[in-house]
């Protein structure tokens, strides 16, 4: 199993835009995304940091509930 990528937040907004989820709302540096079936999950947005590994992983498996290859082809 390959390790995930390191993805700043636009990146990971336009993947999951591929998955079918919207920004709703942005509240300071948080984006709250939602898909048609009414799975969320909250993203931090900070321009200069990317997304630790532990954290897209636990956003892979608990608020999308897909496994880790999935995601990959949507890369």
């Amino acid at each position: 199993m390959a390790k995930l990528p390191m993805l700043r937040a636009h990146e990971l907004i336009k993947v999951l835009g591929r998955l079918g989820f919207e920004i709703v709302r942005q509240k300071g540096s948080h984006a709250f995304l939602r898909n048609k079936e009414g799975k969320t999950t909250i993203i931090p947005v900070h321009p200069t940091e990317a997304i630790d590994r532990g954290l897209l992983n636990k956003i892979i498996k608990k608020d999308l509930g897909i496994s880790r290859e999935e995601f990959m082809k949507y890369l």
